[in-house]
Formats: structure tokens, sequence, C-alpha cells
């Protein structure tokens, strides 16, 4: 018995070792690329701020209705059937009042490497045709910050 205990201790210790081992735990590293703004086109872009947020608090108060009424099994039934009007009304007035699409710009820069990228950001009036930029990332989180 002693002996798989000291197995499986050697085991956890090898396998924490390993993850020591890997990669930094730190922040990682943002690719910065360097180009010119050929084109600025203004669109909208919809917010996702607190996405989820309604059915959640929408849920949470019909829970909490549902549970001041009746006892028993009757009760359990009206939490549940609570919660889940809640979370559809909930996300619902979140979708109707609160998430209204926001001013954003495309914009379309050519890297210094000839390739042409287009990012979608909030608006920054500081940015022009032409202007000297750092395109900071990639994917969805890519943004465009004006050289100087």
């Amino acid at each position: 018995m002693t002996q798989s205990i000291k197995g499986l201790m050697v085991g956890v210790l090898a396998l924490m070792l390993g993850a020591c081992a890997g990669g930094g735990g730190g922040p990682g590293e943002t690719e910065i690329r360097t180009g010119r703004i050929e084109q600025i086109t203004m669109t909208e872009m919809k917010s996702n701020h607190d996405a989820g947020l309604g059915a959640v608090l929408g849920g949470v108060a019909g829970a909490g209705i549902g549970s001041l009424i009746g006892a028993g099994t009757g009760r359990d039934v009206a939490i549940a059937a609570g919660a889940i009007i809640g979370g559809l009304g909930g996300n619902y007035a979140q979708q109707r009042y609160f998430d209204k699409p926001q001013p954003a710009q495309q914009i379309y820069v050519r890297l210094g490497s000839g390739v042409l990228v287009a990012i979608t950001q909030p608006v920054n009036p500081n940015l022009y045709q032409g202007a000297p930029v750092y395109v900071e990332g990639s994917g969805e989180s890519a943004r465009v910050i004006l050289r100087q």
C-alpha cells in the first residue's frame, strides 16, 4: 500500500513540475503591425457589454417571486416557473431597451507587408485616411491606433 502511495506522489510531483516548465503564466505578447489607413467607413456594432445580464437578473427575480407562492411541491414548481419566465422577460427587456447598436468605424489598413486588413472598432476621431497607424492584436480583439 505504501508503495502505491509513493508512486502516486511521484506522479503528482511530475505533473506539477511539468506544469511549471510550460509557458510563462504572465500576460501574453500582443502582435503589433504597422501600416497606413486606406479607407474609413462609418458603421454600427452591437454592444455585448452586459450580454446575458438581463436574463440572469430576470431569472433571479422570478425565482424570488415564485418562492412566495404556495408550499411544498407547488412552491418548487412556482420557483422554477418564475425563474424561467423571469429569465425570458429579462432577456427580452435587455435586447429591446439596452442593447442598442453603437457607432463604429470599419478601418481598412494597408500593412507594411502589403496585406490589406479591415478592422471594426468604436469610433476614434483622431484616425484619418492616410494616417500612419499600429494594428494591435488580431481577430476580434484587433485595434487600430494612431502612430505618432
